[in-house]
């Protein structure tokens, strides 16, 4: 059964929504919607890298908070609720100059008040490059 909201959302959506954000600046590409997990894939270039040309840990971040985020948002009741980013960590691996990593978000806790979301951030070859845990609070819509 898919953990996602009753209304389903495309790839193509979720990709318009990139439009003025870091997700876009990073060219960042949702790639899957599973019925429990959530991809999303950044190119590994001179937007990503730290100095000594590897990919930035804070580029890791931003792809699994991205991907973490839009997950959670994929779950709750949008015309109610908003969530938010509380607490992210990340465990950084293995290197990586170039090509494309992907991050997998597969929900660990589904509450009514919080999300918890493991993120695996891997290569082309399928390698661990970076682990990610991420907490969203669900939080009840401001009115307009």
């Amino acid at each position: 059964m898919a953990i996602w909201n009753k209304e389903i959302v495309s790839l193509e959506e979720l990709n318009a929504l990139r439009h003025k954000t870091l997700a876009g600046v990073l060219d960042m590409n949702f790639t899957e919607i599973g019925d429990d997990f959530l991809r999303l894939q950044m190119p590994v270039d001179e937007r990503t890298h730290q100095p000594y040309g590897l990919l930035h840990g804070g580029a890791s971040a931003a792809l699994a908070e991205t991907v973490g985020s839009v997950a959670s948002w994929l779950v709750i009741d949008r015309e109610k609720q908003i969530c938010v980013g509380m607490e992210i960590n990340c465990n950084h691996v293995r290197g990586k100059r170039s090509g494309i990593v992907t991050a997998t978000a597969t929900a660990l806790h589904l509450g009514a008040t919080s999300h918890i979301w493991d993120i695996r951030i891997t290569d082309e070859a399928g390698k661990l490059v970076c682990v990610s845990r991420l907490t969203m609070a669900i939080l009840k819509k401001p009115a307009e």
